[in-house]
């Protein structure tokens, strides 16, 4: 699929999926969500981490495409938000990490689209909101479910009920976000961490994504359960034998993801 809306950069594991749509903000319509869900099912098994930032200086996304919202009848309205829905489920399953980079608005869909992403930083002039309530919709793309879940029920719902948008600091002291940097530094710092992320073992990395995200809703008991399988299984890896005997012997251990 040729992509009109996305720009893709890869090096060395780590792939930038950049939404291009700056007349708009970069604010999402069916044929970017089209073209994200296209992108995502067809990623490279050599992409160990995906950051996802947006266009320019002002907008990482402004939200959802309200011209094209306009005129949905009740069954067009589900349909469209279905679509969000699912393509932001697809990234926040993935077996890889990844980082938004938020580098300006997060609006509406775009507060969403980074609530998926398994880690958040952002420039110091973003903004963060749910505004939906003031166009007479609500957040049709899981905002509901995810900002309860990051920030807590009572902010989310102060959020959600009054449609105000914060700035950086105040998304960093809810813990919305892990960090701010200056809007220059800004994908240095994501394309830092992403490294990081890179030298380690894939397969545990993997793993521990899987751990996080199955546990959230299990209870303790449940949860302890999986992580004891799952830390079994990575005893089943050749990256834990070099990871342990490179440890022992003082080397930099060389993962192979095997």
């Amino acid at each position: 699929m040729n992509y009109n809306y996305l720009k893709i950069n890869t090096e060395s594991g780590i792939c930038v999926l950049t939404i291009s749509a700056p007349k708009s903000l970069n604010a999402l319509n069916s044929a970017i969500l089209k073209e994200l869900d296209d992108f995502i099912t067809n990623l490279g098994k050599d992409v160990r981490v995906l950051i996802v930032t947006g266009d320019g200086e002002k907008s990482f996304v402004a939200g959802a495409d309200i011209s094209e919202m306009q005129n949905l009848n009740a069954a067009e309205g589900e349909t469209f938000g279905r679509l969000g829905a699912e393509v932001f489920r697809k990234i926040e399953i993935l077996d890889i990490p990844v980082i938004a980079a938020v580098n300006g608005f997060a609006l509406g869909g775009g507060c969403e689209l980074a609530m998926a992403c398994d880690i958040r930083i952002c420039s110091d002039n973003a903004k963060f909101g749910q505004p939906e309530v003031g166009l007479g919709i609500i957040p049709g793309f899981s905002g509901t479910y995810r900002l309860a879940k990051l920030v807590g029920m009572g902010y989310a719902k102060e959020m959600i009920y009054t449609g105000k948008a914060i700035r950086a600091d105040e998304a960093l002291r809810i813990g919305l976000v892990n960090a701010i940097y200056p809007q220059a530094e800004l994908m240095e710092q994501a394309m830092a961490m992403a490294a990081k992320i890179c030298a380690m073992a894939p397969i545990a990395v993997r793993y521990a994504k899987q751990c996080i995200n199955a546990e959230y809703d299990l209870d303790a008991d449940a949860a302890i359960a999986y992580e004891n399988k799952m830390f079994g299984k990575c005893f089943a890896t050749k990256d834990q034998k070099e990871g342990m005997t490179a440890f022992l012997t003082k080397a930099k251990p060389v993962f192979k993801n095997e």
